[in-house]
């Protein structure tokens, strides 16, 4: 780790501490398929209500660095495997975090009695995201082709990525 930060746990209360990467990633457009428009009330209820838990990475001095949220893939006979979305603020890439964070939900969808971790939706050209994933044991389970309007790049293809826990 390049930096020395903290990982905890938040509530729908402190939400606000992470909208500032929120409102980065929107802007961007490069890596989630949010609408353009959605505001911090629709944020916070996407990463914050039951049964998804919020988990915030901070700088000793209180800086936000990065965040994620955990929850099921899929509700009744799905819930056994996790699913996990993260963003770090662009002034902390390359720092360590993305790498923490992955971890870190690792351990929690273990401890939480998840057996597995898919993620639905990984743009294929966030090279930086699809090497994390790799490097921590994902596989590319599926692609879907051009299911995504990148900004700059055209319509780019997603991969669902899945490992065992």
């Amino acid at each position: 780790m390049d930096r020395d930060f903290s990982i905890r746990e938040i509530g729908p209360d402190e939400f606000e501490r992470a909208w500032p990467i929120f409102r980065e990633v929107l802007a961007r457009g490069e890596s989630y398929n949010y609408a353009a428009d959605l505001n911090l009330d629709g944020a916070r209820a996407m990463w914050t209500n039951p049964p998804y838990r919020m988990f915030l990475a901070e700088a000793d001095g209180g800086e936000t660095l990065g965040c994620y949220k955990l929850g099921p893939n899929q509700r009744g006979r799905g819930d056994h495997v996790a699913n996990a979305s993260y963003m770090v603020a662009e002034s902390a890439w390359g720092q360590g975090v993305g790498t923490a964070l992955c971890e870190h939900s690792l351990t929690q969808a273990r401890k939480a009695g998840y057996l597995a971790m898919q993620f639905n939706y990984v743009v294929s050209t966030n090279a930086a995201a699809v090497h994390l994933w790799l490097k921590h044991g994902f596989a590319v389970v599926g692609q879907v082709p051009e299911a995504f309007r990148h900004p700059t790049l055209g319509l780019v293809d997603i991969y669902v990525m899945h490992r065992m826990l």
